[in-house]
């Protein structure tokens, strides 16, 4: 039985709230000289009090040794086993940017990328180039037409934009361009089915086009296709929590994933202090918060180990001066690792802290990777923390007789 359909039966309305904070990429590698972890060099001691009234712990996102992408990371933290309910990062970014999505659609998360004059990747974010050349480059590509397919190319942040594919059969069923590696040439879009083959077809063409557009706009001078993805019919959280979820977030994925299940995205700033302005602004509004915080996974994955330990510092200061009631859990934890010594996503589990008034502190005083390891409650799957804590908002009655 889906765990989902256990917890919509025991359900229950409380005046409490649940403020979700999801730092992106938490879980770090101790560092070479100090032998600490990001969050360990962090000075917290907003966290450690947190820690040190609640219970804390690790979390596996997916299980263990699997390196989780941010979409199945982050529905796992929601309850939804990301090995069951899965969904493409094309249809994330599309719905994050409020694009809609038709019937039969086809959505891409496209990446535009360096390459040299062999055509190996130098740099697959083409140094982040800012959104008013992102705009420029999408205007260039959009709107190509290949077959009875028409490609649609939208801007969403920097290097990132998405492609829609739509016209014809198409089935999402191919592979990646992406090889997520510098110095190799981008991949070649493949059918991971039969029925997928003329998508692949239309895949390539559309790269093969775009890389002659793009070859005099160095560093930006081809692109990168992942995420290959139609719209998905999940089960909303009002329907399985019986909540009134709000979501606070900077990049366009993640609200893209919070509108796919039943959140209301909060309009908000560009920087961790407006997303808890937004927060404060919205609490009597909402019974579940979702607030994200992306720059420790795009620190980590530049491999800046010092800044990266500046946004935790950065969200311990905003999150001192948060004011909330006193039934209200606090739940802070991460989609994934991403430790700057490896500049990407890992497999390493995630640490993890629920504040209630109701927890049974467990005497951990730290909000770390050793100390959430000796923390109460375990190392556990990421799947077990949202009934966590609504069991500590009151809001499931007894399973069974």
């Amino acid at each position: 039985m889906d765990m989902l359909d256990v917890i919509k039966d025991i359900s229950q309305v409380s005046p409490s709230r649940i403020i979700y904070c999801v730092l992106d990429g938490l879980g770090g590698l101790p560092h070479p000289e100090s032998g600490q972890t990001e969050l360990e060099t962090a000075r917290t001691p907003n966290l450690n009090r947190l820690a040190e009234q609640g219970i804390s712990g690790l979390i596996d996102p997916v299980c263990p040794g699997i390196t989780p992408g941010s979409a199945p990371g982050h529905l796992g933290l929601f309850g939804y086993d990301p090995l069951k309910y899965k969904i493409g990062r094309g249809v994330l970014e599309a719905t994050g940017i409020d694009f809609e999505m038709q019937r039969g659609d086809v959505a891409t998360r496209g990446n535009f990328c360096t390459v040299d004059d062999a055509g190996n990747i130098t740099d697959r974010r083409a140094g982040r180039i800012d959104n008013a050349k992102c705009a420029e480059l999408c205007q260039l590509l959009d709107g190509m037409v290949i077959g009875k397919t028409t490609v649609i190319v939208c801007p969403v942040k920097e290097h990132r934009f998405i492609a829609v594919f739509r016209g014809g059969k198409l089935d999402p069923a191919v592979s990646d361009s992406d090889p997520q590696q510098t110095g190799v040439p981008a991949k070649a879009v493949t059918a991971l089915s039969p029925a997928a083959a003329a998508t692949a077809t239309i895949a390539n063409e559309f790269i093969a086009q775009a890389s002659v557009k793009l070859r005099g706009h160095h560093p930006a001078n081809m692109l990168l296709l992942r995420g290959f993805s139609c719209c998905p019919d999940f089960p909303k959280i009002s329907e399985v929590y019986r909540l009134k979820p709000s979501a606070i977030s900077v990049y366009p994925m993640y609200r893209g994933l919070a509108r796919l299940l039943g959140m209301e995205i909060l309009e908000t700033g560009t920087d961790i202090a407006s997303e808890f302005g937004t927060l404060e602004r919205h609490y009597a509004d909402y019974d579940f918060l979702f607030m994200h915080i992306k720059w420790t996974d795009s620190a980590g994955e530049d491999g800046d180990f010092e800044r990266k330990v500046s946004v935790i510092e950065e969200f311990d200061r905003n999150l001192g001066s948060l004011t909330t009631g006193e039934d209200d859990v606090i739940v802070v934890t991460g989609d994934h690792s991403t430790p700057a010594r490896l500049k990407g996503h890992s497999w390493h589990p995630v640490p993890v802290l629920l504040s209630s008034r109701w927890c049974r502190p467990d005497g951990i005083a730290e909000f770390s990777e050793r100390s959430c390891r000796q923390g109460g409650l375990g190392r556990l799957p990421a799947t077990r923390i949202m009934p966590l804590a609504m069991a500590h908002a009151l809001k499931l009655v007894k399973y069974g007789a």
